[in-house]
């Protein structure tokens, strides 16, 4: 699977998945335009691998005029898009939270509104076999209470995906990956950050026997957007060790349920 000289575009690039993301694809060999809010950790990237592989973009998706002035420089830099990895998404909680309608639709324009976007800005400049792989979650199925704002995002992403590759046929492949429990702790940060630690019931419970890393992603990221994957459109791809097929019951394999909580 080569990725060497391919120009990736990854939203949200500088710190937890997307770090990891950005980081898989610039030793995979792709070129990487990368953009996050996060100013220090993108200076961060830029030291570890250089600026003649590494475009780092300072800005926020959630306005208009960033998403222009951002894909102006991406073209105008290198002329045409191999992969475009939508992975940036923050949570202003919901209901319980009192999450308002600024903040749930600042949420949604970040989710939903940008990979549409850059979608349709970088649409005339995509490569001969381009691919799109956008973000999604476990929780566009699944909830816990007060999320709203962040599994509406996640719901209206999946959707935007069967969308998208259909209104791109032939043109760009467009799949979605729903990653569950990932922890992110060794990628947030300038610098290395320690192992996560965790307990024998966090690993256990994922048929998989722990707890994802971001690793995980990348390497469906990797194969996704390579020429392995070219039968492969409008899907989305669950990487959540197991967890969302298991059927829990009170009083089966040990689960017991706990008005207010769970154990």
């Amino acid at each position: 699977m080569s990725h060497h000289h391919k120009i990736s575009v990854v939203t949200g690039g500088a710190g937890g998945i997307g770090r990891c993301l950005t980081e898989a694809l610039l030793k995979a060999g792709a070129v990487v335009a990368c953009i996050d809010t996060d100013s220090a950790a993108g200076r961060w990237l830029e030291e570890q691998y250089g600026t003649e592989q590494l475009f780092f973009y300072t800005g926020d998706i959630a306005q208009q005029s960033v998403l222009d002035d951002f894909t102006a420089q991406v073209i105008s830099r290198y002329g045409q898009v191999d992969y475009l990895i939508n992975n940036a998404c923050i949570s202003r909680k919901g209901l319980q939270s009192g999450c308002s309608y600024e903040d749930f639709e600042y949420v949604q324009r970040i989710g939903v509104t940008a990979p549409y976007y850059l979608t349709l800005r970088l649409k005339e400049y995509f490569a001969p076999g381009a691919s799109i792989v956008n973000i999604s979650s476990s929780r566009e199925r699944m909830s816990q209470p007060d999320t709203e704002s962040y599994t509406a995002v996640k719901g209206g992403i999946g959707a935007l995906t069967h969308a998208l590759s259909v209104s791109l046929a032939g043109k760009v492949r467009v799949n979605a990956i729903s990653p569950g429990w990932i922890d992110t702790t060794a990628y947030h940060g300038t610098g290395e950050s320690a192992e996560p630690v965790h307990t024998e019931p966090d690993r256990l419970q994922h048929p998989a026997g722990r707890v994802g890393t971001p690793a995980d992603i990348a390497a469906m990221v990797l194969f996704l957007c390579s020429e392995a994957a070219v039968f492969i459109t409008g899907e989305n791809i669950t990487i959540d060790g197991g967890m969302s097929k298991q059927m829990i019951y009170h009083g089966d394999e040990g689960w017991t349920y706990h008005p207010g909580g769970q154990s």
